[in-house]
């Protein structure tokens, strides 16, 4: 009894104290690179540090071919990287901080390096992976409270990594001041200030070359190779409601300034998103505590509202639910088998082997050092199915004898126990045997299945050998308890009579 105790009350505490994560990280021999250069940086200057990132990478041996992709008018880019087949590079683990320290060295540009992943979730399109969304009403507090908390999130290293945020606002831009009543008397209309200008800097398609099977737009736009100033944009002719050329100086000014590059919002609030990725062996539950924390001792007022979106946010409300779907799943065991045996405390005596199994698996996945992730927790789900069937045959066997053969509990288990050893160490072993491969990572994206199989034989092994010591107790126990129980009530009934 004292056994059952110790192995409820171990399981309990470390399923509360395990590290969490959503779901194991993969190898599957892909990672994506997301470039950012300088706000003001043009189109030119970064292809040519998008082109020096890409001869980096490929100087990787573990890399096999890459392909850059630079955004239209916009500072940052993509870089998709192959790798070689794992038995011919180091992990992916390995090749994540060799790229990170050899990318680190170009000079205005910052690379955030991110593996690939076969299972992939909605989000808002950021450098690094896991997504932490800040919100105000006043957008100025919320930009200057993720810049704090960036700063702080940076500076650990230890928790966090490729740390970014999509807010920036020292993008160089040309703000066009109109006087109205000066284009009025020029009959220059508004549409046709806003056509010569998107005509010449925007994305106007006004045709295109149809070839078989293909198309290409045709961009019209001024020659890049003229050097654009405020001077030079002043002297922009502008069509008037006559078919003469104005100068845009002739009723505009046209001054340089610094502005955001975007503006996010969610929920009709103004948005700051912090991005950021993991170091090897830091789990998310870690990392999200550690904000909390951050939150706290950056005294982070409740007017900055903050929460986690794409695979941030489905761990957080995974993680709230898991306890309650492990009740859920141990209290519909409970009724069923409660109407099979046509008893409510039978069931007790059943469910009485989880407790090992499952301290069986955390012990499994923390020392072979993962986290408790979906998949590890779709493993404990599976042993209290499996665990279960040990103490089902033995409880048949000593209830049987008890009813046909008038047994007491202690000798009606003993020999159930003994009867019933053989069939209960073929089907674990047969249970056991069929996870193994699973447990050793073999085949492809191995690593998404193993915490699986390591929680599953773990809690096989250790509820093996614990519940034909701790089932036959509780059996006992339990028997004694329902003899008791009933001698109370026809003593009660005989003196109500």
């Amino acid at each position: 009894m004292a056994l059952f105790v110790v192995t409820a009350a171990a399981s309990f505490y470390m399923f509360t104290t395990i590290n969490r994560s959503f779901f194991p990280a993969e190898d599957i021999g892909s990672m994506m690179v997301s470039t950012q250069g300088s706000q003001d940086a043009s189109f030119d200057a970064m292809k040519t540090l998008q082109l020096k990132a890409q001869s980096i990478i490929m100087a990787n041996k573990a890399v096999a071919h890459s392909t850059a992709i630079l955004r239209n008018n916009s500072n940052s880019g993509f870089l998709f990287v192959q790798l070689k087949p794992l038995g011919t590079r180091p992990a992916m683990g390995v090749v994540l901080a060799q790229l990170r320290k050899s990318l680190a060295e170009v000079p205005g540009l910052k690379s955030f390096v991110t593996p690939s992943t076969s299972i992939r979730f909605g989000g808002r399109a950021t450098q690094s992976q896991y997504q932490l969304v800040l919100q105000s009403v006043d957008a100025t507090v919320a930009r200057d409270w993720a810049a704090k908390l960036q700063n702080a999130m940076t500076a650990d290293t230890a928790t966090f990594a490729d740390v970014a945020t999509d807010y920036q606002d020292k993008a160089l831009q040309a703000s066009v001041v109109v006087d109205r009543d000066a284009a009025s008397r020029l009959g220059v209309t508004s549409a046709a200030l806003r056509s010569t200008l998107e005509a010449g800097f925007g994305t106007y398609v006004p045709t295109q070359i149809q070839t078989t099977g293909s198309s290409y737009n045709v961009i019209l736009e001024y020659d890049p190779a003229f050097q654009w100033t405020e001077m030079a944009l002043a002297d922009l002719k502008v069509p008037s409601t006559s078919g003469t050329l104005v100068p845009l100086s002739s009723f505009a000014t046209v001054t340089r300034t610094a502005g955001p590059v975007s503006v996010n919002q969610t929920g009709q609030l103004t948005a700051v998103t912090l991005s950021f990725n993991l170091p090897a062996g830091v789990s998310l539950g870690t990392a999200t505590a550690r904000i909390d924390q951050m939150k706290a001792q950056l005294g982070m007022p409740q007017t900055v509202l903050t929460s986690y979106a794409g695979a941030a946010a489905l761990f957080q409300q995974s993680s709230g639910n898991t306890g309650l779907l492990i009740f859920a799943a141990v209290l519909t065991i409970y009724v069923v088998l409660g109407v099979l045996y046509e008893s409510f405390i039978h069931p007790i005596t059943i469910l009485s082997g989880l407790p090992s199994a499952a301290l069986g698996s955390l012990i499994a996945l923390e020392m072979f050092g993962f986290d408790l992730s979906i998949i590890a927790l779709i493993g404990l789900l599976m042993l209290i199915g499996i665990v279960k069937k040990n103490a089902i045959m033995m409880i048949d066997v000593a209830l049987v004898l008890r009813r046909e053969e008038g047994m007491n509990a202690v000798d009606a288990i003993r020999i159930a126990a003994a009867r019933r050893f053989r069939p209960i160490m073929m089907t674990t072993f047969c249970a056991l045997l069929g996870v193994l491969p699973i447990a050793l990572g073999t085949g492809a994206s191995s690593e998404l299945r193993q915490p699986l199989g390591v929680a599953v034989a773990g809690g096989l092994v250790v509820s093996q050998a614990l519940t034909l010591f701790i089932t036959p107790v509780i059996f006992v126990q339990i028997e004694a308890l329902s003899a008791w129980v009933s001698r109370v009530v026809l003593r009660r009934r005989d003196a109500a009579i």
